[in-house]
């Protein structure tokens, strides 16, 4: 029997590695195709390898400037739109994702590098001057932040653009002046191949070390390891909350634990106040649910709303009747969907259902609906389906959905939907959402999060595992740098610290 050789693999400090420990290739969802080429999964040394060169390439990296940062980020963002329509096909063949959804997401990716990049600066964080003449004196203290180390990221199966290779993780480590070592996401490897070649030749065209950043296609027991070595300093993840808990886990019984940044599970609760239960908030409802086939972090899983609001439930059933399934990224997630909307039939009512999408893996749209007495706050109907699956809780009064909020876990974004005359209450439901959320909607849908500097894409857990932080927007570069406080140190010495030669 002849053995076909692999044609691609794991980048390693800016060179392709395609001699492995076994093979593996991705997929196409809509037909369940294997797609060329085949790829080489890496050995436990080429992993080491990686580490050690991203851990001789930081001391160089960590000493950069901030316009040096910039220009790299840049240059990735460049390369990519290099590629950009070779890039888009092969994400689409391995996602099932719509062309015009990732051309999008292209535009995102990049944007994103370059607003990171538009945020960094070498002036300290703050300065305290010396006052000699106090009792005690005070001596000069200037507080700068630097880089925590080698970053391990891990990309997502949603976002195969945005969240993954040069998504948001990486592009604030690189932007924080870290190496990064990417876990190959195994749904989109063609891509990731593609984004690998963009930013290394972004590397060395900047004249960096190789080893800023390697790309690695492993299985799961070598991505553990890969958090438990000890030259790893933190961790960027996006995905289940299993596998972000067991990934903490590993980092919590190192010797030396490491920070993981794990954005997990989130239902996203949306309450409707009696004067917006319209069919223009039900319309909205739907379109952010069905989006993508519902494959977003953000996706609206369960909406509140009044016991009596029986045309909002009936423009509902109509529009998720006539909407047909979508293509899902993986036949993976696709039956994890059949399993949870399983689940939440068995404790509440079906309201509607679409129709099966063409091709494989594209299940149909379902919402189901519950009074909210009936509503269990730990089992399956506050628990993340994957997909476009969402549980509408009818209530009587206010008083009992702000019941209902406080007992709900922590979430990456709330909305509430009110007419003027409701702003009262709206305030009410909007400070019950501060205790759990790290993004209050209102009037709009949670779906798309914004590259800003405001932006919060995080919360409270399990939707993170670090509530004080977010993956998107300026403040996501300082998951990856830590404060020092300079005392005394002179100003040209200070100038020099960190700085390359």
């Amino acid at each position: 029997m002849t053995t076909v050789q692999a044609t691609a693999g794991s980048f390693i400090a800016g060179d392709e590695v395609v001699q492995g420990a076994g093979q593996i290739q991705s997929v196409d969802p809509a037909t369940g195709r294997a797609l060329e080429p085949i790829f080489a999964l890496a050995t436990a040394e080429q992993v080491q390898d990686a580490v050690d060169r991203a851990r001789e390439a930081g001391e160089v990296y960590r000493a950069t400037t901030a316009a040096e940062r910039r220009a790299l980020l840049e240059c990735i963002a460049a390369q990519l739109e290099a590629v950009g329509d070779e890039l888009v096909e092969r994400a689409h063949l391995e996602s099932g994702l719509p062309l015009g959804r990732l051309r999008s997401e292209l535009g995102r990716t990049t944007g994103q590098l370059r607003f990171l990049g538009s945020t960094l600066t070498d002036d300290a964080l703050h300065v305290d001057d010396a006052l000699p003449e106090r009792t005690p004196p005070r001596p000069e203290l200037v507080l700068r932040s630097v880089p925590i180390g080698t970053v391990v990221v891990f990309g997502s199966s949603n976002f195969p653009l945005a969240f993954s290779n040069a998504g948001g993780d990486t592009a604030s480590a690189l932007a924080a002046g870290c190496p990064v070592i990417v876990k190959n996401h195994e749904a989109h490897l063609g891509t990731t191949r593609l984004v690998s070649r963009a930013i290394s030749a972004a590397v060395k065209e900047a004249g960096l070390p190789g080893g800023v950043y390697s790309a690695l296609t492993i299985d799961r027991e070598l991505a553990g390891a890969l958090v438990a070595n000890p030259l790893v300093d933190a961790v960027g993840f996006t995905g289940s909350r299993r596998a972000g808990l067991a990934l903490r886990a590993i980092a919590d019984r190192r010797p030396v634990p490491i920070p993981v940044y794990a954005e997990m599970s989130s239902i996203n609760p949306v309450v409707v106040l009696p004067g917006a239960a319209t069919a223009e908030t039900a319309d909205g409802f739907v379109d952010s649910l069905t989006l993508g086939s519902g494959q977003f972090c953000t996706q609206p899983g369960v909406l509140f709303v009044p016991n009596d609001a029986d045309r909002f439930l009936g423009r509902v059933a109509e529009r998720i009747d006539d909407a047909a399934g979508q293509t899902m990224l993986t036949s993976g997630i696709a039956a994890a969907f059949a399993d949870g909307i399983r689940r939440q039939a068995e404790s509440a009512t079906l309201l509607a259902e679409g129709r099966t999408g063409e091709g494989a893996n594209a299940p149909a749209p379902v919402v189901y609906d519950v009074a909210l007495d009936a509503f269990d706050h730990e089992g399956p109907l506050s628990e993340e389906v994957f997909g476009a699956s969402s549980v509408i809780v009818r209530y009587d009064s206010v008083d009992d959905v702000l019941a209902a909020l406080r007992r709900l876990d922590g979430q990456l974004t709330g909305t509430v939907h009110a007419a003027d005359a409701e702003i009262t209450d709206a305030g009410r439901v909007v400070s019950a959402l501060e205790r759990i959320v790290g993004r209050i909607v209102f009037n709009g849908w949670p779906t798309g999060v914004e590259v800003a500097g405001a932006m919060v894409h995080g919360g409270p857990y399990p939707a993170t595992s670090e509530p004080r932080t977010t993956s998107v927007g300026a403040l996501a570069i300082e998951r990856f740098r830590r404060p020092v406080s300079y005392q005394n140190v002179p100003a040209g010495l200070l100038q020099r610290v960190g700085r390359r030669d």
